[in-house]
This record gives structure tokens, sequence and C-alpha cells, in this order.
């Protein structure tokens, strides 16, 4: 009787700059890997942002000392959801667990991933119920979730974010995307299978600084929103109708004002400034929502490549070979 195959877990971790969590991460997790037992198999794949520190040279080391240990080196940054997608499409394994390097998303949970894996749950994401971060951030961050799921046209769990399990069959999925802006969170949940979330309370950073500051945090929430929905525009639209009727009731109230009462409407320069000023106002704030949704089809059309990768380490020709011949122009080399 053949023996059951061991199973290959991926683990993909996004770096920039962090040359002081390099080695805590691979020694934390690989601990929990180990203990999972002789079934699985596991590799780690790095992809590098394009890190200017010393980040890249310590992943060679960890690389030369263990050949599961993969890296892509960026030609330059592509942002924190590209380099995911990247991991994901290096992945060679029966699932892909993404992590981010800093432990702020605790090792501990991996066994229960898997375990959820293993009962046949193809997505496994986590639930942060609470977060070592500011008040303010945290409301704010719950307020953009719940409004995401107001707005977008897929139920999108809510408080999940990238740390998560997928199985080959999702990974599968992503390598025939063809999205110039992802975002991943969302497009796997809009994917469906059996999808289930594990609640934790994430961890506070202790190395280094978070690369998250507000303006990358707005980005994320932009592309969250215009990915999964086009309520921006029938919003525009409804309120283009709402000042339309409101213009015609009062163009209408006027005439009938003045036809039976000879009422005399004084011509004052500041209701004609706010009605002009509002107008403006109104237009430009709707042709911006037009101008993003037509900036995310100029870049898919262009068809540039999702990530340019500069070198690799313990990454052979045949996976990447295997990537660019399923996938599109999303990864060049």
């Amino acid at each position: 009787m053949s023996q059951p195959k061991e199973k290959l877990i991926s683990i993909v971790v996004p770096v920039l700059n962090e040359e002081e969590n390099i080695e805590p991460f691979y020694s934390t997790v690989k601990e929990e890997l180990i203990r999972l037992g002789k079934d699985c198999d596991y590799e780690f794949i790095f992809t590098d942002n394009r890190s200017t520190d010393s980040t890249f040279d310590r992943l060679q080391e960890l690389a030369r000392r263990d050949e599961r240990v993969k890296i892509a080196r960026f030609s330059r940054n592509f942002g924190y959801q590209k380099s995911i997608f990247t991991g994901y499409c290096l992945a060679s394994g029966d699932c892909a667990i993404e992590m981010d390097v800093d432990l702020q998303d605790p090792p501990e949970l991996l066994p229960q991933f898997i375990a959820k894996w293993q009962e046949g749950y193809e997505v496994v994401y986590g639930i942060r119920n609470t977060r070592k971060e500011s008040w303010l951030i945290n409301q704010i961050r719950k307020i953009f979730y719940k409004f995401i799921n107001l707005l977008s046209d897929d139920d999108l769990p809510l408080n999940a974010g990238d740390f998560r399990l997928v199985d080959r069959k999702v990974l599968n999925q992503l390598l025939t995307l063809h999205d110039a802006t992802p975002y991943l969170r969302g497009t796997i949940a809009s994917m469906g299978f059996n999808q289930i979330g594990i609640p934790y309370s994430r961890n506070k950073r202790v190395r280094g600084y978070g690369k998250f500051n507000f303006r990358n945090l707005v980005s994320l929430a932009i592309d969250g929103i215009l990915n999964h929905s086009i309520m921006p525009l029938r919003l525009a639209t409804l309120t283009g109708l709402i000042i339309v009727a409101g213009l015609i009731l009062y163009i209408a109230s006027l005439f009938v004002l003045t036809a039976l009462f000879h009422f005399e409407w004084p011509r004052g320069f500041a209701t004609i400034s706010i009605l002009i000023l509002i107008s403006i106002s109104l237009n430009a704030f709707f042709l911006g929502i037009i101008g993003e949704y037509l900036g995310r089809i100029f870049r898919q059309l262009k068809g540039r490549p999702l990530a340019t990768i500069d070198r690799t380490v313990n990454l052979d020709s045949n996976t990447l070979n295997q990537i660019e011949a399923a996938s599109r122009p999303s990864i060049s080399k």
C-alpha cells in the first residue's frame, strides 16, 4: 500500500527593509512548521521589494543554509499587494500562506490554518479581533471595512487582512488573473470556494518600523473600493439626477411665484457664486471618480508586468517558465 503524498506548504513573505526581522521570523516559523510532522514539507518564498538595507544579503545567507528558502528580488518597489501576488505565483506548494515578516501575525496559528485546510477549506483567513495600534487608526480601519463591504458587489469578510492560507485551486485561479492594481483580500474572497475565518489578536511590531503610512492606507482603500464596486459611478449618476430634479423644482417654483404673485427676486452675487462653486466642486469630484476608473483601465490595457524580477535565489527556471506560460505578462525576468 502506497504512503500518502507529503504536502508542500509555501510560506509567502513580502519584505521591504526588514533586516532585523529576517532571522527571528525564519527561526520562529520554521519551528512551527517542523512541529507539523513528516506529512508536511515547506518552502519560504521571500519577495524583496528592492530593499535598500541589508535585507537581501541576510536572505541570501538564509538561502545558502537552507535550500527551502527561495528569493525573488524586484527591479524596483512594486508595492505590497503586487509583492504578495508575485509570491503566490512563485509558490509551488499544495497551499500557500502569506505572512508578514514582522511577526505581528502569530505563527502559532499555522497549525490551526492547516488543520482547517485538511478538513476541506480552500481558504482560511485570520480575523483580527484586536491589534496594537492607536484607537483612531483602529476606528478608521473598522469604518473602512464596513464601508467597502457595503459598496462591494462581493461579500468581503470584515477585519480580515492578507494573513491567510489559500489552496492550490485558488493559486491556479490567481495565475489566470490580469489585474494591474490587485486587491488580493477582496479578489480571493470573491472567488468563492470553502472559506473560513479564525479570530486572533494581532501582535505588536517589536523590531523595525511599519512601511504602511497614511498615504499607503488611503491608496489601498481606494484600490479595494474601486476593484470591487461600481457604486461610486452609480453614486455620481444618482447625485446628478437629484441635482437636476432639484433645479427643475427650483426653476418651477420661481416661475410660479413670479407669474402668480409677482415676486421680485434680488439678483445677488453671493447666491450666484455659491451655485457656481457647488457646481464646479461636484463636477470636479465626479470627474475624479471617473478618472480613477479610467486610470485603472489605462494601466490594465498597457499590459505591463505585475512585477519585474531582477535576481532570484533557489528558484528554478521551470517554476518561472511555468508561471509565464500559465498566467500572462505578469512577471518578467
